[in-house]
């Protein structure tokens, strides 16, 4: 199945506030997706990571849709240190098979990794064909993956760096990274047009620092269709969330592309764990992951947590001790072992996909409430709301659509959902709940509304 992302300039007064979804992924039925999901690391700093179908099954009960394979450039080109690996393909093939297998699309990210060193000031001026050659590895996967429908896109430079480069953080972006982008995207459509190209703003130098934000500004169009703005936001002081997404909201409309937010999460330390208040404590990080995913969902931005490992990849890389991306707390390479403090936001209940359009969602997290607004259209097909409600409703849950239709679900029966209030004409079996992905799959919204106020609410009496 293609996907296509596009603006959806919808806007309507919900709730208490003029909301406005624009950042929209569409497949090819026009069905409205909301991309989440993980980055998948084919190594740590301990050597190769490897998954298996458990794992996959364990991304989907977390709420992907989505994941983001990041690539090793020392295992596709000849930069030094780097060698073309064979089998690297092969690994890559069976992980893009199991997202296949559970519903999850796939993006690949090409870091700088596996290489003796990788000299940006040397890329960016092109001394020795930096930039042929490194077009040249994404060609192996650009042919590789061309007829793939399970592979979504690529985010094409991860991270890009000025570091020593005598050159303003403007001019960087101007005058090279914005024309080697120009120069990337021709050379991908040329083997996969329909693929989406993701692309990312100069991580700054330590020290440097937009609003407390660390990634320079994208003041140019790129001119190019197919494009996707895929920032990376690590925000730890909540003060800046909002005005970090909103002036990337501002970026998204000069490049003419939708947001899907490629990595975000600030890291968690070894301490973390054992901490629940503090500075360091777990408290702190649901305050902060929490404000986050609420500005994500009021946006309607799709994002990627970084990253589905274990412990394993915990590393001395930050002034108070040893830290990590990880979501898992035991010392393997893929772990089972969740950090619920961080996890239960990260996997909170969204609308994956609705057939027609989504107006407006959040999810609240005081009242575990998640709350939508869509415009249906029976034409498109099925859609898929992600619940959770292993983690977020124990005590079971009820659907709420307009003021005219209940369902219940209630974790004591072995029954699916229960109809509570219903008008004469509806049909239950178009509704159902499929506890092995956490999802509420609706196969046909009721026909006489396309305008729908939809609710998920914890319990089964907790409605008026």
């Amino acid at each position: 199945m293609k996907f296509r992302f596009g603006f959806l300039l919808i806007s309507l007064i919900s709730f208490l506030s003029l909301a406005q979804i624009k950042h929209g992924l569409r497949d090819d039925l026009g069905r409205h997706i909301i991309p989440r999901g993980f980055v998948v690391n084919t190594n740590d700093h301990k050597g190769e990571v490897f998954f298996d179908s458990d794992d996959y099954i364990r991304m989907v009960r977390m709420g992907a849709n989505t994941q983001v394979i990041r690539l090793e450039l020392g295992k596709l080109s000849d930069f030094p240190g780097g060698k073309f690996d064979f089998n690297y393909l092969k690994k890559l093939d069976t992980l893009v098979d199991l997202g296949k297998k559970h519903g999850i699309k796939t993006i690949f990210k090409m870091t700088v990794y596996g290489l003796d060193k990788f000299v940006w000031e040397e890329f960016w001026r092109n001394t020795n064909s930096e930039h042929d050659r490194y077009i040249q590895a994404w060609k192996i996967i650009w042919n590789r993956f061309s007829n793939s429908q399970a592979v979504l896109g690529y985010d094409v430079i991860n991270e890009p760096r000025k570091l020593t480069m005598d050159i303003s953080y403007e001019n960087l972006t101007d005058q090279y990274l914005i024309p080697l982008y120009r120069k990337i995207i021709d050379e991908s459509q040329k083997i996969n047009p329909d693929k989406m190209i993701l692309l990312q703003s100069i991580f700054m130098n330590k020290g440097d620092n937009i609003d407390n934000n660390q990634y320079a500004e994208m003041n140019s169009p790129i001119e190019r269709k197919n494009i996707i703005f895929a920032p990376h936001i690590y925000q730890n002081d909540i003060n800046f969330i909002k005005s970090n997404l909103d002036r990337l909201d501002e970026e998204s409309n000069i490049l003419n592309a939708p947001i899907l937010i490629g990595e975000w999460g600030f890291p968690t330390f070894a301490r973390t764990d054992t901490l629940i208040s503090g500075n360091l404590g777990q408290l702190k990080y649901q305050e902060m992951y929490i404000k986050t995913a609420e500005v994500f969902d009021l946006m309607g931005v799709g994002s990627i947590k970084a990253w589905f490992l274990g412990n394993r990849s915990m590393q001395n890389f930050m002034p108070a001790g040893p830290s990590t991306w990880a979501i898992f707390s035991d010392s393997t390479d893929v772990g089972t072992v969740e950090r619920k403090y961080i996890t239960d936001i990260i996997s909170r209940p969204f609308p994956q996909t609705i057939a027609g359009d989504i107006q407006y969602f959040l999810f609240n997290h005081a009242t575990r409430t998640l709350n939508l607004k869509v415009k249906t259209d029976n034409e498109k097909g099925v859609s898929k709301i992600f619940i959770g409600a292993n983690r977020h409703y124990p005590d079971g849950f009820s659907v709420l659509i307009n003021s005219d239709i209940v369902l219940l679900y209630n974790p004591l029966k072995n029954v699916g959902l229960e109809t509570y209030k219903s008008p004469t004409n509806f049909d239950p079996t178009n509704y159902i709940w499929d506890s092995n992905t956490q999802k509420l799959v609706v196969l046909k919204w009721p026909s006489h509304q396309t305008d729908l106020t939809i609710k998920i609410v914890p319990g089964i009496r907790n409605f008026d």
